[in-house]
């Protein structure tokens, strides 16, 4: 078996007032376009998870958080064809701004019960779980 590298990715559930977790659509055109997910990204060099959340939530969605406001919830390692995917999720309650779609992409907010209805990808889904019993 040939070595395929690990990307780390860290993504956030951000949290409304009325206990609704943010999920954007991954655009066409996009390597899995249509599946659902939660917002966040590739961690850069040089760059912690937390930083890499903070970053992406502002050129994804428009809105500022800090590293405080920030809560480590679980993680997701899964193997998909042709790399390894690493990503802690984080949980985020307190931001700035209106979340607004930057990127052509399309955001529901949703209760976390509702989470299994909207089909996301395979690294994505072990994580609904967790969200289910903290929210």
């Amino acid at each position: 078996m040939g070595k395929i590298s690990t990307i780390l990715v860290a993504a956030c559930a951000l949290v409304d007032a009325d206990g609704r977790v943010l999920i954007a659509q991954r655009p066409a055109g996009k390597s899995m376009a249509g599946l659902w997910e939660f917002p966040g990204g590739k961690v850069e060099v040089a760059e912690t998870p937390e930083e890499a959340v903070i970053r992406e939530l502002q050129e994804e969605l428009g809105i500022s958080t800090k590293i405080a406001c920030l809560a480590p919830l679980t993680f997701a390692s899964h193997a998909y064809d042709d790399f390894h995917l690493l990503m802690p999720l984080f949980v985020c309650r307190r931001f700035w701004g209106v979340p607004q779609a930057r990127e052509g992409q399309t955001l529901k907010w949703v209760r976390p019960k509702d989470l299994r209805n909207y089909p996301m990808p395979a690294a994505d889904e072990p994580l609904v779980p967790f969200l289910i019993d903290l929210i």
